[in-house]
């Protein structure tokens, strides 16, 4: 197998193939969105359904077809002076599994839109929306160089901020989508910058040119400290797509959207855009050691954090969004410690089991009429069986428990932390608990116990329609045995890291050793072991407390020891940027209104519109319609001018 990039590697199929992977779900976005009005809900969501799925057998048609790498130039793009910027792709190991992601989840979660959205008016729009967002991510995935992966970073981006505000009629779900798109513009700016700093550096943001100079050591004018804060810049951008500490506040907000846009984009895709980003540029990364050290930092803080504030949360949608803060820092945390095969590991996963409690969730509030507060549910486990099923693997895999998926993926990042550090591992592993008990507290809180709910609610409870337990149950079989893909203890073999290994080539030329250090095998079955005992010591917890005991969390106005009211307010970190920064800003901007715009500005622009308006008037006198005072007038300028050049004379 091939194991560099090779721009002049001639692609083995027609271009048409490659055009048509993102310009399928493209045509749904323009049909669904022509056509809104006239398509019903059901052939708008076929339509949506059946496009993203097109994409889907064509990337599966690439996947086992695949032999080499190769770019695929489409057309000359971006040509001024020696910017040469062509429009093209690039094919190999790590954009075609992003490729299966992207559209396999996709489809599924497109399937369940069917019912879960059958509702709503503008269910056209929906799908024409989620459609765009599948052709930018997949733009995202395929680009060849930072500037087309940067088009469709902004091409989800916006598609995020029109899906969280999808139901606008409601000012807070609009102020959570406005929320969600500047605070992506803070990390947009670190990334832009990251950009043209490369460019200045390399003289390219072609991957293969970026990567080669990289690993030659050809910094241009520059010495390798450039490298760090080109990848710091880099990692500016990934903290605000995949909300990292301290811009991670828009995604709890974000789940103001509809629950599949919860699970396709703020859970399984998008966010993991940021993660991407790190290991395409693995190489620069490779190469800032210090970087490196700070992407670790901060994945692991953020882990933490999120997961202690999951602990109180009471939406169940809340829950799974601070959940996927925490797991999102596992994945940082794995790349700070050169885990990179383990951190794409855990986006595979993860996307797996995340979506499928988002849907679970969705499920979940479509039997309770859109109640979305746990202290409102319980018993709902006969009601809704097969949402009660699916949800509990779930949770079992991203609890860390064998065999399910998540306990290969994370038990593999805590390895990789346990070699770097013993006392990030600790904290790890401790986090490890704190998601276990809070994922068990969710589930004993919904499916266990008495119901809570009104009369009417327990009337309609009801198991969701095929078109919603269908994907539930497919994600359900991937979030049980897709760990698979990297578990050598039980098939002899880690196709995943085998598979991914040629991304990683030049990194591993300049660093071996990150790539060839493994724990013995007694200290990971000891660490897989701690692992697992702390996952279950978690659940049992959440047992005891939730379902022995039958606790239930206190209502918002009841009295809470400091501590708890530190947790249940998210440690006010909302109030703390409103004060900071959201208050300041907008004083500034009334202050310059008032004084700048009104006091300045708007008596000069009146000036000039009053004395224009004067000078109008007193011109209209001349203009009274008789052909004898314009005759006057004629006669007296031809005086004037006779008058004028005789003066000359």
């Amino acid at each position: 197998m091939q194991e560099t990039v090779l721009p002049g590697a001639t692609a083995p199929f027609s271009t048409l193939l490659y055009v048509l992977i993102p310009g399928l779900p493209f045509l749904g976005f323009l049909l669904n969105g022509l056509l809104n009005k006239r398509l019903s809900g059901t052939v708008a969501g076929a339509l949506g359904t059946l496009t993203v799925l097109g994409s889907f057998l064509l990337s599966v048609f690439l996947f086992v077809n695949f032999k080499y790498q190769y770019t695929v130039n489409l057309f000359d793009w971006i040509s001024v002076g020696s910017l040469q910027i062509p429009f093209s792709y690039q094919i190999d190991q790590l954009s075609l599994l992003m490729l299966l992601l992207i559209t396999g989840v996709g489809t599924l979660i497109h399937i369940y839109s069917i019912g879960y959205m059958h509702h709503d008016e503008n269910v056209g729009k929906f799908f024409s929306f989620l459609n765009l967002f599948v052709f930018s991510m997949l733009i995202l995935v395929l680009g060849a160089n930072f500037v087309i992966l940067f088009i469709g970073w902004e091409g989800v981006g916006l598609c995020s901020y029109l899906l969280i505000g999808f139901w606008n009629k409601n000012t807070s779900y609009n102020n959570a989508a406005k929320k969600a798109f500047i605070i992506n513009r803070v990390g947009d700016l670190g990334f832009l910058l990251g950009i043209f700093l490369m460019y200045l550096t390399f003289n390219s943001v072609q991957y293969a040119e970026v990567f080669q100079k990289a690993s030659l050591g050809q910094f241009g004018p520059y010495t390798v400290s450039v490298v760090t804060v080109i990848t710091l810049l880099l990692f500016v951008g990934a903290m605000g797509k995949s909300a990292q500490l301290p811009l991670y506040t828009w995604l709890p907000d974000a789940m103001a959207g509809p629950t599949p846009v919860s699970a396709l984009i703020h859970a399984a895709t998008m966010v993991t855009a940021g993660i991407y980003l790190v290991l395409r540029s693995n190489v620069l990364f490779t190469l800032a050691p210090q970087t490196l050290e700070v992407v670790g930092i901060i994945g692991l803080a953020t882990a933490l954090f999120a997961a202690t504030i999951g602990l109180a949360q009471n939406d169940i949608k809340k829950v799974l969004a601070y959940s996927t803060v925490s797991q999102l820092g596992y994945m940082f945390l794995a790349l700070g410690v050169m885990g990179y095969t383990s951190s794409f590991f855990h986006v595979l996963t993860h996307a797996f089991f995340k979506a499928l409690l988002f849907l679970g969730a969705g499920s979940v509030i479509h039997a309770m009429s859109n109640e979305q507060d746990m202290r409102r549910m319980g018993g709902l486990r006969k009601a809704l069986p097969i949402t009660f099923l699916t949800m509990l693997i779930g949770c079992l895999a991203i609890s860390g428990i064998p065999p399910f998926a998540g306990f290969f993926s994370k038990d593999e990042i805590l390895s990789h932390v346990y070699e770097h550090s013993k006392v990030m591992w600790a904290i790890g592993v401790f986090t490890s608990f704190l998601t276990a008990f809070y994922m068990f507290r969710l589930l004993f809180l919904t499916f266990f116990g008495e119901f809570r709910g009104t009369e009417e609610q327990h009337h309609h409870l009801h198991e969701s329609p095929a078109s919603m337990t269908l994907p539930l149950i497919v994600l359900a079989v991937l979030s049980a045995v897709g760990g698979f893909m990297g578990a050598p203890m039980f098939v002899g073999k880690h196709y995943l890291a085998d598979y991914l290994a040629p991304i990683f080539t030049y990194s591993k030329q300049l660093l071996p050793a990150a790539f060839t250090t493994e724990p013995e095998h007694s200290t990971e079955l000891m660490l897989m072991g701690i692992s697992v005992l702390v996952a279950v010591v978690g659940i049992v917890l959440a047992y005891v407390q939730y379902v022995a005991r039958a606790q239930r969390p206190a209502e918002d106005d009841a009295p809470r020891s400091a501590p708890e009211n530190l947790v249940y307010h998210k440690y006010y970190v909302d109030e703390l940027y409103d004060n900071l920064i959201v208050k300041p800003v907008m004083a500034l901007s009334t202050g310059l209104y008032k004084f700048v715009e009104n006091g300045i500005i708007d008596p000069i622009a009146n000036g000039v519109g009053r004395v224009t308006l004067a000078g109008g008037q007193l011109l209209r006198n001349v203009q009274t319609g008789s052909v004898e005072t314009y005759l006057i007038l004629m006669v007296i300028g031809i005086v004037l001018i006779l008058g004028l050049n005789f003066g000359r004379l």
